[in-house]
């Protein structure tokens, strides 16, 4: 059957993650605009289910072996083709009937995926900042050979993005990535020495997944930010700053050369950026909440403290090494985090752990794909022993 020319299929990796998830709310939304063409999860075969009776995707892909024969016995009458692995999420992505990507996997386990769309042409719609924190300067290169679009999801990303709309001849002299500050915004390092997962779970504005919410109360969220848009807005590092702004309503801001400063506000709410992500260039039209000036009499800004959450130097630090040191401080991270969720390690021992492994692991100047992974693989195994052992 022929499908409507003005409908876009989207593949969504990851759709039963918080970005996934509204993601799904936004087709909703506009059913004439877009449809779930595939729809991926690593394990979560319930929701995963859920979703593919509701949306009827043509493919579903399940990272766990376990759950794949559950999935083509519940899926069977619905003709949906159950697929499974990272080998399988890679090839189904390159379907001619494709028209965006939506990376929305947690980590570096979305590269491989995303790597494999670019090389089929596919646009991508970015929510994984790991791709970008790890392989920045061969995801770029490669998506300007393929001549395919990379549309930040971020929300702080996104308002660069709207915010250079329109300004392409027009030099950037700096931007300013705001952060909420996240719950322990003013603690100090020795408050910091005792808190649980509970309370860093605890954002006060963003509804957020498990890992995002962990790197948000260490502002290593932030620091994976600022190396991310090096890559997406080709940047010096000194054109990159961090600012604290509490309310999280401007989501980010970009000053040009005649001093001239462009921000980009709305309500914390990540459907917005996903919605002019899959739907660019045009905007939409939303039942979204609106912003009432009048809610928000006064916005405010902070410096943001690198000294007492240090992982926002060290994503400096790693920035500035450039070769495979970004990736290094991601995999320590992505292990670190982990832990600190089944309460295996400290919430500033978290920063120990990763200074430790930027230290040591083998530094790669110009990596390939296949330094990269073996970066991840030693620095993962290096990071576990570490805190096994209470190396740190």
């Amino acid at each position: 059957m022929k499908q409507d020319q003005n409908l876009k299929n989207i593949a969504i990796l990851g759709s039963t993650g918080s970005i996934g998830t509204q993601a799904l709310e936004v087709i909703r939304q506009h059913p004439d605009r877009f449809r779930a063409f595939v729809l991926t999860a690593q394990s979560n075969a319930d929701m995963l289910i859920a979703q593919a009776i509701e949306f009827k995707p043509a493919y579903v892909v399940i990272g766990s072996r376990e759950k794949y024969e559950d999935l083509q016995f519940v899926l069977h009458p619905y003709g949906i083709k159950v697929l499974c692995g990272i080998d399988d999420m890679c090839e189904v992505v390159s379907h001619a009937d494709i028209s965006m990507v939506l990376t929305a996997m947690v980590g570096f386990a979305g590269l491989r995926p995303t790597l494999a769309a670019i090389r089929a042409g596919k646009d991508i719609a970015l929510a994984n900042k790991e791709t970008l924190v790890v392989a920045g300067e061969l995801v770029t290169s490669l998506a300007e050979k393929h001549k395919v679009k990379i549309l930040p999801v971020d929300s702080e990303h996104s308002a660069i993005f709207q915010c250079l709309a329109g300004e392409e001849n027009n030099a950037i002299e700096k931007i300013y990535l705001t952060a909420s500050g996240g719950p322990f915004r003013g603690k100090s390092s020795e408050f910091l020495e005792s808190i649980t997962k509970k309370e860093a779970l605890k954002h006060p504005n963003w509804v957020m997944g498990e890992k995002i919410t962990i790197d948000s109360a260490s502002l290593m969220n932030k620091g994976l930010e600022v190396i991310e848009a090096k890559w997406l807005f080709n940047l010096d590092v000194s054109q990159i700053d961090v600012i604290v702004h509490p309310q999280s309503i401007i989501h980010s801001i970009v000053q040009f050369r005649d001093g001239s400063m462009k921000a980009q506000m709305g309500l914390p709410d990540m459907k917005l950026p996903i919605q002019y992500a899959i739907a660019y260039p045009e905007r939409l039209a939303s039942n979204f909440p609106r912003f009432n000036f009048m809610d928000f009499p006064n916005l405010s800004f902070e410096q943001a403290d690198k000294k007492t959450f240090r992982n926002l130097a060290l994503a400096f630090d790693a920035l500035n090494a450039g070769g495979n040191m970004p990736c290094v401080i991601n995999a320590a991270n992505e292990v670190v985090v982990a832990e600190f969720l089944n309460n295996r390690v400290g919430f500033l021992q978290m920063s120990d752990v990763i200074e430790n492994c930027m230290a040591e692991i083998s530094f790669v100047v110009d990596p390939t794909l296949d330094d990269y992974m073996e970066t991840d693989r030693q620095t993962r195994m290096y990071a576990q022993d570490l805190v096994t052992n209470k190396k740190y």
